[in-house]
């Protein structure tokens, strides 16, 4: 069959340093860390004392404060984030089939507040089993998707997709392949993420996962640098509206860029660790070109997994080695996890969007937080080190691997019609 091409018509962001899509960019060019002390919990007695939250937000700007109690921050920047990009993509749902409109969404961990809450007052009560009529449904991961559908009454297809973290990135290949079979007309698609609490931080402590860089919070995510110590934690959501091409033409919907291709692996390997020689991250992208029927020619940059670990850095980068060859050299690379944290689920579909407007502008942003040279990296590659750099982006690569050995590549270019 023909598959119908893929298009991206509306974006939404919430994110440690930016709440709407256009602060998010300007702060990207800007190489602004969004890494502070914690405030949503007494993090004294932690390893890890900060983290990138998300700043100034306020749920009951989104719904109403009865609403906003029944349902976990995952959500709340769910809903915030959906509809930022649906006024984005001017969609109209009362003129549209709403029977071909759905929602496809992505966190690694969902209602982590919710469960550690929860359980907690159990734990302190006298036995007695009281827990929040709500607990279950604020928890689950799929009541996202849930409550985009309730709230704009979409009947297409709806549910949520889990891979750590390439869970968004995941729901962006899924909803790319619903659309281009034909089953949907438009679907939203992103993830959600709200780990900055005391479950969250203490059990990636614990893995040894998180940097320690107490003394210097806006520094401490550095990935590629010799330095680097661990990830930074991060929250949010991103939303991207993607619509098949015929659709967006019809209603005369602006353009930011097309998404020609996904690409799924396994690495097989380990429970938190990247394979050593990045064989499945290879394979991923491998995959994705594959999908996209493009060659390694055509991609001008790689938003990369890029976590600030020790480990899991160089594994990336040696995939790509192996995979562009020479050409990797005249690859742009650069990791937004310098500046936004680790968004974990959510990382895929933030990072996307940082992708379509690098297509879109012809910027790639940097990644920050570079002093010292890793002698185990090639230092011939572009990392897009401290500096936003212009050049033509005609295709943009977006990576992302989770905790189990998924992976998960997306692909997008410049829209030509």
């Amino acid at each position: 069959m023909e598959l119908k091409r893929v298009v991206v018509t509306g974006l939404g962001a919430l994110t440690p340093i930016g709440n709407t899509v256009s602060a998010f960019w300007d702060n990207l060019i800007k190489g602004v860390s969004g890494a502070a002390p914690i405030t949503k919990f007494d993090a004294s007695k932690f390893k890890t004392r900060f983290a990138c939250e998300v700043k100034g937000f306020n749920a009951e700007d989104f719904m109403e404060r009865k609403e906003a109690r029944k349902v976990d921050p995952f959500v709340h920047y769910a809903l915030a984030v959906t509809d930022e990009a649906i006024a984005d993509a001017s969609l109209e749902f009362d003129k549209l089939n709403t029977n071909r409109i759905g929602v496809i969404w992505g966190s690694g961990i969902g209602g982590l507040k919710t469960f550690m809450d929860e359980v907690s007052n159990f734990a302190k009560g006298d036995g007695t089993p009281r827990f929040n009529p709500f607990f279950i449904p604020k928890m689950i991961l799929d009541i996202a998707p849930g409550h985009i559908s309730m709230r704009h009454g979409l009947r297409g297809p709806n549910f949520s997709t889990v891979s750590a973290c390439a869970s968004s990135t995941h729901a962006l290949i899924d909803s790319l392949n619903y659309i281009r079979t034909g089953f949907a007309d438009i679907i939203i698609s992103g993830g959600s993420e709200a780990i900055i609490n005391e479950a969250g931080i203490g059990g990636f402590n614990a893995m040894h996962a998180l940097s320690t860089r107490n003394d210097d919070p806006t520094t401490a995510s550095r990935p590629f640098d010799k330095d680097r110590d661990g990830f930074v934690a991060g929250e949010g959501g991103g939303a991207i509206v993607l619509e098949s091409l015929e659709h967006a033409q019809a209603r005369g919907a602006k353009i930011y860029a097309e998404l020609i291709g996904g690409g799924m692996s396994a690495d097989a390997y380990h429970i938190t660790a990247s394979h050593p020689d990045g064989l499945g991250a290879r394979l991923a992208m491998t995959n994705a070109m594959a999908d996209a029927k493009i060659t390694i020619k055509d991609i001008d940059y790689i938003n990369v997994h890029g976590t600030s670990t020790p480990v899991g850095d160089p594994s990336e980068i040696m995939a790509i080695l192996e995979l562009f060859g020479e050409y990797a050299y005249g690859l742009n690379i650069s990791s937004t996890k310098s500046m936004t944290g680790h968004l974990l689920g959510a990382a895929g579909a933030v990072e996307s969007i940082a992708s379509i407007l690098a297509v879109q502008h012809d910027i790639v942003p940097p990644t920050i937080n570079h002093f010292t040279d890793d002698p185990n990296l090639d230092p011939k590659l572009n990392f897009t080190f401290n500096k936003a750099q212009k050049r033509e982006v005609k295709a943009a690569m977006s990576n992302t691997f989770g905790f189990g050995g998924h992976n998960a590549t997306v692909i997008f270019k410049k829209f030509e019609a």
